[in-house]
Order: structure tokens, then C-alpha cells, then sequence
């Protein structure tokens, strides 16, 4: 029996929490922990609401995963981020030590990738899922905000 909790799953739920944060004026970007099949923590950026740049969606699952866990390292857990995380984002990742990271678009500009981040040795790194829609997602955003000002 195929599994239907795969990539593109949980990476539908962290496009949703994206969309909230398009909703509410905040750059889309969505982000959900899982351990075992389960989402343990849901967030998306919430930088503009909270005044706080570190407020990114991935800080913010993290946060709420290891509230959940009881401890500040996410071993078997994946995180599921519909935009590249940028570096201070990989930081805490690393930190983390979480197991896999699942992304949607790359961020050519601010990605840990091309900004030189490093993530755990031991950390998996897959992207591209559901890559257009969070692409789309982010370019209708910066298109409605140009348009506004």
C-alpha cells in the first residue's frame, strides 16, 4: 500500500500556512515540522505582525517542534519550507540537528546555498516540491505589493 503522507503532502500543508501568510500582508512562506507521519509544528512568517526579522516560518516551526518535543533537537524529524531556508534560518537548522529538510523553490538570492550556509553533515537536503506553486505563490505577492505602492 503506497503511503500517502509523501513530500508532496506535507509540503500542500506548508503552502497552506504560506497562504495565511499572504492572507495577512506576510511574505508567503510556510513551514510544518512532521516526526513519524505527524505535523508537530505549523508556521508561517510572521517578520511584519511581530516586528521581528528573525520571525521567518521556519524559526517559528522550530520553536513550536521542540515545544512539542520537550527538547531543542529535532533527530527523525523533517521540516517542510516552501522557500529555500536563508542562512540564519540554516543556522538554527543546523543547531537543530533535524534530520531533513524538504523545500519548494529555491531563493537564488538569499538561500543558504548561495549564501554559504551549512546544515548538519548528518541533515538531508531535497528541493524542488511543488517548486511552481511556491514560486507562483511568492511572485503574486511582490506583484500585488509593487502594485499597492
Amino acid at each position: 500500500m503506497e503511503n500517502p503522507f509523501d513530500d508532496t503532502y506535507f509540503m500542500k500543508k506548508a503552502l497552506q500556512e504560506a497562504e495565511l501568510a499572504f492572507e495577512s500582508g506576510e511574505v508567503p512562506v510556510g513551514a510544518v515540522v512532521t516526526v513519524d507521519n505527524r505535523i508537530i509544528g505549523r508556521a508561517h512568517n510572521l517578520t511584519e505582525r511581530l516586528m521581528d526579522v528573525t520571525a521567518h516560518a521556519e524559526m517559528q516551526a522550530i520553536t513550536a517542534a521542540s515545544n512539542f518535543l520537550g527538547g531543542k533537537y529535532l533527530h527523525g524529524c523533517t521540516l517542510y519550507v516552501t522557500l529555500e531556508p536563508c542562512q540564519m534560518c540554516a543556522g538554527a537548522l543546523y543547531w537543530s540537528q533535524i534530520s531533513r529538510i524538504v523545500y519548494g523553490a529555491p531563493d537564488l538570492e538569499r538561500g543558504f546555498n548561495v549564501m554559504g550556509g551549512h546544515l548538519h553533515p548528518k541533515t538531508e537536503i531535497v528541493g524542488g516540491i511543488l517548486e511552481y506553486e511556491a514560486s507562483e505563490l511568492l511572485k503574486r505577492f511582490f506583484i500585488q505589493k509593487r502594485n499597492l505602492n
